[in-house]
């Protein structure tokens, strides 16, 4: 009976957090295919008359070339910093030596910076080296400020490894970069889908290092062309959730395919053996 209980009793909670989490997505869904003065008439009502003209509307606003942008600069940013980062967390997690730990605090200490105080000196960088009003001038931050994180997650992975299969392989008269390459990198794949969602979920919708760097409206991301549905004195709201919506769909079909690696990501070096 107390077993039946405790069952009951999480699958109640799990349902209310269903309903929280699940809630503004729905509502996002039902919004984007109202019309602004269905909307304005009743704007918490899910069901209404089912119109596309928001969907339309967007890809005329050229939603396309901001989709576009978004994905190379999200992919090409996640793809960096996941080769980087595991990189750098092999030799800091397999080889000893004197700068070791000093080299790992510093990357600690770079989860501690607020982001957003570096924007004037980027923005000086980027304007020194020609790289403003690019996609290009995304790169560097998206990269740099994703690496801390990605590196402390992928240091704790590798330490969980055991260091017999590297003893193996050495005696086999394998290479210290092909025992990365060939047998530690494979095994990093769960840790790899964690830190490359969550990468990649943080600069689908980072918004302020574009709008600083970005002017031109054929470069800007996504999150930067929310703002062609701002007018002088009004905002299209239907118009904005159905970008929302078609921005979404990229980030639910990038967990659902990782989905059991991610699990295992953020559960491994959780105990330590």
């Amino acid at each position: 009976m107390p077993s039946i209980i405790k069952h009951t009793g999480l699958y109640l909670i799990a349902a209310i957090l269903l309903v929280f989490t699940g809630y503004p997505f729905i509502y996002m869904i039902a919004t984007s295919v109202k019309t602004q003065e269905l909307f304005f008439q009743n704007p918490t009502s899910l069901w209404s008359n089912f119109v596309f003209e928001n969907y339309a509307l967007v890809f005329k606003l050229g939603i396309d070339q901001y989709f576009i942008n978004s994905i190379l600069i999200s992919v090409a940013s996640v793809f960096a910093v996941i080769l980087l980062s595991a990189m750098v967390s092999f030799p800091l997690s397999r080889i000893r030596f004197k700068l070791n730990r000093p080299i790992y605090y510093v990357f600690l200490a770079g989860m501690m910076i607020p982001v957003h105080t570096t924007l004037i000196p980027v923005y000086l960088l980027t304007k020194e080296i020609g790289l403003y009003d690019s996609l290009w001038a995304l790169l560097g931050p998206y990269i740099s400020f994703s690496l801390p994180v990605s590196i402390i997650i992928l240091t704790q992975f590798i330490q969980e490894i055991p260091r017999e299969l590297d003893e193996a392989a050495i005696m086999d008269g394998t290479s210290q970069p092909a025992l990365f390459w060939k047998i530690i990198l494979p095994l990093l794949a769960p840790a790899l889908a964690t830190i490359g969602i969550y990468n990649f979920i943080h600069i689908w919708n980072e918004f302020v290092f574009g709008l600083v760097l970005i002017t031109t409206p054929e470069k800007m991301t996504l999150p930067l062309g929310l703002r062609a549905f701002y007018g002088e004195f009004s905002v299209n709201i239907p118009g904005i959730m159905a970008t929302l919506t078609l921005g979404t769909l990229p980030l639910l079909i990038a967990y659902f395919l990782s989905q059991e690696k991610v699990v295992r990501g953020l559960s491994a070096g959780a105990v330590k053996g």
